[in-house]
Protein backbone atom coordinates (compact mmCIF):
# COMPACT_ATOMS: atom_id res chain seq x y z
CA UNK A 1 0.00 0.00 0.00
CA UNK A 2 1.57 3.34 -1.10
CA UNK A 3 0.91 6.29 1.03
CA UNK A 4 -1.68 7.97 -0.47
CA UNK A 5 -3.68 4.27 -0.05
CA UNK A 6 -2.37 4.72 3.33
CA UNK A 7 -3.88 8.14 3.92
CA UNK A 8 -6.72 7.53 2.29
CA UNK A 9 -7.40 4.60 4.31
CA UNK A 10 -7.14 6.57 7.59
CA UNK A 11 -9.43 9.31 6.54
CA UNK A 12 -12.15 6.53 5.56
CA UNK A 13 -11.74 5.88 9.73
CA UNK A 14 -13.43 8.92 10.31
CA UNK A 15 -16.79 7.42 8.26
CA UNK A 16 -17.80 5.91 11.24
CA UNK A 17 -19.87 8.26 14.00
CA UNK A 18 -17.17 7.35 16.87
CA UNK A 19 -13.72 6.26 15.50
CA UNK A 20 -11.94 4.08 17.63
CA UNK A 21 -9.05 6.10 18.74
CA UNK A 22 -6.95 2.79 19.43
CA UNK A 23 -7.51 2.18 15.48
CA UNK A 24 -7.13 5.62 14.36
CA UNK A 25 -3.47 5.87 16.69
CA UNK A 26 -2.44 2.81 15.16
CA UNK A 27 -1.56 4.80 12.00
CA UNK A 28 1.33 6.96 13.90
CA UNK A 29 4.44 6.53 14.53
CA UNK A 30 5.93 6.62 18.12
CA UNK A 31 7.21 9.57 18.45
CA UNK A 32 4.89 11.06 15.84
CA UNK A 33 3.02 14.92 15.71
CA UNK A 34 -0.40 15.96 15.18
CA UNK A 35 -0.92 19.62 14.84
CA UNK A 36 -3.89 21.73 14.12
CA UNK A 37 -2.37 24.59 13.53
CA UNK A 38 -4.11 27.04 15.15
CA UNK A 39 -4.04 24.86 18.27
CA UNK A 40 -0.89 23.68 20.65
CA UNK A 41 0.19 20.19 19.09
CA UNK A 42 0.20 16.96 20.40
CA UNK A 43 3.21 14.65 20.54
CA UNK A 44 3.47 11.41 20.41
CA UNK A 45 1.53 8.21 19.49
CA UNK A 46 0.58 7.32 23.11
CA UNK A 47 -1.09 11.04 23.13
CA UNK A 48 -2.55 11.12 19.64
CA UNK A 49 -4.33 8.45 20.04
CA UNK A 50 -5.69 9.70 23.62
CA UNK A 51 -6.54 12.90 21.39
CA UNK A 52 -8.26 11.35 18.58
CA UNK A 53 -10.14 9.10 21.33
CA UNK A 54 -11.65 12.28 22.85
CA UNK A 55 -12.58 14.20 20.05
CA UNK A 56 -14.65 10.34 19.08
CA UNK A 57 -15.91 10.70 22.22
CA UNK A 58 -17.22 14.48 21.65
CA UNK A 59 -18.40 14.65 18.39
CA UNK A 60 -19.97 12.63 16.12
CA UNK A 61 -18.56 12.35 12.90
CA UNK A 62 -20.70 12.27 9.45
CA UNK A 63 -17.24 12.17 7.47
CA UNK A 64 -14.64 13.46 5.60
CA UNK A 65 -15.15 14.83 2.36
CA UNK A 66 -11.83 14.49 0.37
CA UNK A 67 -11.72 16.80 -2.41
CA UNK A 68 -8.40 16.63 -3.37
CA UNK A 69 -5.34 14.46 -2.76
CA UNK A 70 -1.66 14.01 -3.59
CA UNK A 71 1.64 12.47 -2.59
CA UNK A 72 5.36 12.40 -3.31
CA UNK A 73 7.42 10.58 -1.58
CA UNK A 74 6.64 10.60 1.82
CA UNK A 75 4.65 13.95 1.35
CA UNK A 76 0.62 13.45 1.23
CA UNK A 77 -1.13 16.63 0.91
CA UNK A 78 -5.56 16.51 1.52
CA UNK A 79 -7.92 19.11 0.71
CA UNK A 80 -11.17 18.04 2.75
CA UNK A 81 -14.39 19.25 4.16
CA UNK A 82 -14.23 17.67 7.72
CA UNK A 83 -18.18 16.98 9.13
CA UNK A 84 -19.23 16.38 12.37
CA UNK A 85 -21.82 16.75 14.99
CA UNK A 86 -20.75 17.93 18.64
CA UNK A 87 -24.51 18.41 20.93
CA UNK A 88 -26.78 20.35 18.05
CA UNK A 89 -24.18 21.81 16.31
CA UNK A 90 -23.46 20.62 12.85
CA UNK A 91 -19.30 21.98 11.56
CA UNK A 92 -18.69 21.40 7.79
CA UNK A 93 -14.76 22.43 8.15
CA UNK A 94 -12.90 23.00 4.85
CA UNK A 95 -9.15 21.83 5.68
CA UNK A 96 -6.03 21.41 4.54
CA UNK A 97 -4.00 18.30 6.10
CA UNK A 98 -0.37 17.95 5.36
CA UNK A 99 0.75 14.21 6.49
CA UNK A 100 4.67 13.19 6.53
CA UNK A 101 4.89 9.08 6.45
CA UNK A 102 7.70 7.04 7.85
CA UNK A 103 7.69 2.97 6.95
CA UNK A 104 3.86 3.52 6.15
CA UNK A 105 2.91 5.40 9.23
CA UNK A 106 2.05 8.74 10.13
CA UNK A 107 4.84 10.76 11.87
CA UNK A 108 3.70 14.32 11.28
CA UNK A 109 -0.12 15.62 10.78
CA UNK A 110 -0.78 19.15 10.20
CA UNK A 111 -4.13 20.62 9.97
CA UNK A 112 -4.60 24.14 8.41
CA UNK A 113 -8.06 25.76 8.92
CA UNK A 114 -9.51 29.10 10.27
CA UNK A 115 -10.38 29.01 14.01
CA UNK A 116 -13.04 31.64 13.54
CA UNK A 117 -14.92 29.30 11.18
CA UNK A 118 -14.93 26.11 13.63
CA UNK A 119 -15.82 28.20 16.81
CA UNK A 120 -18.39 30.31 14.58
CA UNK A 121 -19.77 26.58 14.08
CA UNK A 122 -19.38 24.81 17.30
CA UNK A 123 -21.38 27.75 18.64
CA UNK A 124 -24.16 26.97 16.10
CA UNK A 125 -23.61 29.93 13.84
Amino acid sequence: MNNVEIIRQFISEWDAPSPNGETLGSYFTENALYHNIPMEPVEGKVAITATLGGMAGMMTSKGWDLLNIVGEGNIVMTERIDKFEAGENKVALPVMGVFELTDGKIASWRDYFDLGTFQKQMAGG
